[in-house]
């Protein structure tokens, strides 16, 4: 019976040991597989991709940084396979080590196996062979995709004179405004789409010409979005019984600077202004349409008492500008050369004001005042001895200005506010339009339609100096100007041009 137990005690531990064996040899060896999937070329992280092995394990699906996981899975060699709709399936190698963890990234490419291409953009606006088309254009055109794809459009533009070409982009948006474009100039455009699957499907080409410029006589400014920007405009010529106001207004600056003070001169057939840059205020000359802008002054700005009260002039012919730094008066050739200080006052009051006349190159007429702009003074002064010649004004109480004087220097037309007013803000409350005389050395008051409450501002004389153009303005800080002529000696004296408009100047 002894015998009998031990050999079955010795076949029991043969026969673990045999299972021990089994095991070690035998057994399953486990391991893990991660990794991430993302868009081939920008590695955006794809979401809902499955994920599944040859040879067969268990399947898995992205989470929202593209990640998955497949854990448990036998030690083998593995291709990784990912699929999502809309995207070429991709597979990756990974080997699966026992208590280990094989990482894998996938890369997957857009497929357009079964995408459609976008139709052919229709061009709408400005319409094909179009004339007369403002400088400022909205391109409209249209196209579908007939699988509704995000469509990415480029807008080619080009210039028939210069052959220049512009290239615009944009995303989803069928219009697109495009600015500043040149004057009496003939534009081929053409669009051409991306549906981000397929190649790029081009429209055809259309043209248009756009506006010329007109020839207009008065320049002035308006505010646009919290910039001065300077314009031209006409008269109504239609000799109805109710003139037009506004005739022919044509934008000749960008709304992105702070343009102002517009001086023609038909000599150099230029319009110098101001414009303010860096802090500072320069001098600028430009065409007549707007085009060709230069800067003038640099090293001495234009500066003075209050900026939008400081006025400059063309002098000698159109060959020099004259303009005030503080209490001096310099001359600048209209190409920025040959700049010199010309004059500067005995006791330092600013300059803030300088015209010329037409036949005398050595009188300048000047109008002065303190750092608030009063005890104001405007006389003539002969700038090849230094000495006044004339005073027109001077010894009164407020505010003094918008000097201007005729070709034989016979007149000079200035504004006086009769209020007396002498304040912080410089508001005038009842300013007017007043004539001198050199003959006899007395001012008139110009009797216009202005009615209380409101001002007559910077005064210019016609060409033909049988009128003068000026501003009207409530005295509020808010008020809206306007721009009105006056013609001297005729019944019906007085009609307003421009709305919303001030600094008129008269070609």
């Amino acid at each position: 019976m002894k015998y009998f137990r031990n050999i079955l005690v010795s076949l029991s531990l043969l026969f673990v040991l045999s299972q021990c064996s089994e095991d070690r040899v035998d057994g399953e060896r486990i391991g893990t597989i991660e990794g991430t999937v993302v868009i081939s070329g920008d590695n955006t992280p794809l979401e809902n991709v499955k994920v599944s092995t040859n040879p067969a394990s268990s399947v898995a699906f992205t989470d929202s940084e593209g990640k998955f996981t497949i854990p448990n899975i036998k030690a083998n060699d593995y291709s990784v396979q990912a699929e999502l709709s809309g995207y070429i399936t991709s597979f990756e190698g990974v080997s699966v080590i026992e208590d280990q963890v094989g990482t894998v990234a996938i890369e997957m490419e857009l497929s357009n196996a079964n995408n459609e291409l976008p139709s052919r953009p229709t061009l709408i606006f400005p319409e094909d062979g179009a004339t007369e088309v403002t400088l400022d254009v909205v391109f409209q055109w249209q196209a579908t995709d007939p699988d509704n794809d995000t469509l990415s459009y480029e807008l080619e533009l080009r210039n028939g004179s210069t052959n220049e070409i512009q290239s615009f982009k944009t995303v989803q948006d069928t219009t697109l405004m495009v600015s500043d474009l040149k004057l009496s100039t003939k534009y081929f455009w053409q669009v051409t789409v991306n549906d981000g699957f397929n190649n790029d499907v081009v429209s055809g080409i259309s043209e248009f010409t756009t506006i010329a410029a007109p020839n207009n006589p008065f320049y002035f400014v308006k505010e646009v979005n919290g910039n001065s920007v300077i314009f031209s405009g006409n008269l109504d010529l239609s000799g109805n019984d109710e003139t037009e106001i506004d005739v022919d207004v044509f934008q000749l600056t960008s709304e992105s600077n702070n343009s102002f003070r517009p001086r023609y001169n038909p000599v150099q057939n230029k319009v110098a202004f101001l414009r303010n840059i860096g802090g500072n205020t320069q001098l600028f000359t430009m065409d007549p349409d707007g085009t060709n802008s230069v800067q003038i002054s640099a090293s001495i700005p234009v500066n003075g008492f209050r900026l939008d009260e400081v006025d400059f002039c063309w002098a000698q012919n159109g060959s020099k500008l004259y303009y005030p730094n503080f209490a001096k008066l310099y001359s600048i050739n209209p190409d920025g050369s040959g700049i010199s200080e010309i004059y500067e006052t005995a006791d330092g009051s600013l300059i803030t004001e300088v015209e010329v006349s037409e036949f005398d190159t050595d009188l300048v007429l000047l109008k002065t005042n303190d750092l608030n702009g009063y005890n104001a003074r405007i006389y003539t002064v002969s700038l090849s001895t230094g000495v006044e010649q004339t005073v027109i004004a001077e010894g009164f109480a407020g505010a003094l200005g918008g000097i201007d004087i005729n070709a034989n220097k016979s007149k000079v037309v200035y504004t006086r506010d009769l209020s007396n007013s002498q304040n912080s803000s410089y508001r005038q409350f009842q300013t007017r339009l007043f004539i001198y005389e050199f003959s006899t050395g007395m001012s008139t008051a110009i009797d216009t339609d202005v009615v209380s409450g409101k001002n007559d501002l910077d005064p210019k004389f016609s060409p033909d100096e049988g009128a003068v153009i000026f501003t009207r303005s409530s005295n509020n800080a808010t008020a809206i100007p306007e721009i009105f002529i006056f013609e001297f000696d005729v019944v019906d004296n007085e009609r307003q041009l421009f709305s919303a408009s001030k600094m008129p100047d008269w070609d």
